[in-house]
């Protein structure tokens, strides 16, 4: 991106520049993306990540190169460790972002996993697992990150990362399904518990997104056919499109919307199998 552009973007979405944002699962695919949107739109960026420093040092690397083409307008950023299923270190992470941010005005749940698994071999332990990451770890940092805005007496902005599967089924992704269903409400309910103290709460459901960890059937032209066969626009999306919308809704641009889902799907919940018009008559 020039800077001609790097500038352009920024005056397009209101109310960014000079923001803290935490994102969780930022070092990667959809996170990185949303993190690296949000420091060209000159907000300061607290990155979250689950596996050792060592681990992430690479992928913070190329969030750093992007944030810094943003430094001269006072952009800073961190990486945070924190397993978001576990309450004493959400509760760290959320700290320590505001301390070293100066405070924290949005959130982005993005930290998900999912367990692939026909329902009736589903572990309970596996269910579980999923459900803690993706529903738990969402309510825990959603929660923090509200106490923060109240205790400040400021409006505060949370996205949830959901998918599509809140809505559509996903059999052998029982755990996944059913988070994301969660979510739903999870984001309903707290957009009308605090909408009148200023706090927004929305979410954005990715459909099939070319990330890292699915290059298998993105490079493999039969699954790639299979899967792009269901979406009226028939490709997958890019974490870049998706990290657009959670800006959007982190913006002043939306400061009238909070309780929705947008779906960046390609209109893949439009249910592409019926583009035919069809009758039982």
């Amino acid at each position: 991106m020039t800077t001609t552009e790097l500038a352009a973007a920024r005056e397009g979405m209101r109310g960014l520049k000079g923001k803290n944002v935490l994102v969780t699962g930022g070092t990667s695919g959809i996170g990185q993306a949303i993190a690296v949107r949000f420091a060209e739109h000159g907000a300061n960026v607290a990155i979250n990540y689950l596996r050792d420093p060592s681990e992430a040092a690479e992928t913070e690397g190329q969030v750093h190169a992007c944030v810094a083409k943003v430094r001269q307008e006072g952009v800073r950023d961190v990486v945070v460790g924190a397993d978001v299923s576990k309450e004493d270190e959400v509760e760290r992470m959320v700290a320590q972002a505001i301390e070293e941010l100066g405070g924290v005005d949005v959130l982005v749940n993005n930290a998900g996993i999912q367990v692939s698994c026909p329902s009736h071999e589903l572990s309970s332990e596996d269910f579980d697992k999923v459900l803690a990451v993706n529903l738990r770890g969402s309510f825990l940092c959603a929660r923090e990150a509200i106490r923060h805005f109240l205790a400040e007496e400021k409006p505060g902005s949370i996205v949830n990362i959901s998918s599509v599967h809140q809505l559509i089924p996903k059999p052998s992704y029982l755990g996944y399904s059913v988070s994301k269903g969660g979510m739903m409400n999870l984001t309903r309910t707290l957009a009308l518990e605090y909408a009148g103290q200023g706090i927004r709460v929305n979410g954005v459901g990715p459909g099939a997104t070319v990330t890292p960890i699915n290059r298998a059937w993105i490079d493999d032209p039969v699954k790639r056919e299979q899967v792009t066969s269901h979406i009226p626009i028939p490709r997958a999306g890019d974490s870049d499109e998706m990290a657009g919308v959670v800006a959007f809704l982190a913006s002043d641009d939306a400061a009238y919307i909070t309780g929705q889902t947008i779906f960046v799907d390609g209109g893949l919940t439009l249910f592409a199998d019926f583009r035919e018009p069809w009758s039982s008559e």
